[in-house]
């Protein structure tokens, strides 16, 4: 089945790039863009990207190597630390006379 009519990529082609990645380098995260270099193509307009997607998600080999799963897990939540302090801006700190 055709999943990209701008590229010409058929479900059989993402499957085969997969588990030539997947073979190639067993810890390498595959994404669409990694999928794209491989069959030397380039994404173009973007409707394919559900159907792409889904073909990916349903490839056995597409899963997250377990030493790099839960990576994140100990890191500080976002809500915990927003990046800047309060009163960042020039209006809203006292000015100085």
């Amino acid at each position: 089945m055709i999943v990209c009519h701008c590229t010409q990529i058929s479900d059989h082609d993402i499957r085969a790039a997969i588990d030539w990645m997947r073979n190639a380098d067993p810890e390498t995260i595959i994404t669409p863009g990694k999928i794209y270099h491989a069959l030397g193509k380039t994404a173009d307009c973007g409707g394919c990207m559900p159907l792409f997607l889904d073909t990916m998600r349903a490839n056995a080999n597409l899963e997250v190597p377990a030493q790099l799963q839960n990576l994140g897990a100990g890191r500080i939540q976002e809500s915990e630390y927003a990046g800047r302090r309060q009163g960042h801006r020039l209006s809203q700190q006292s000015a100085a006379p």
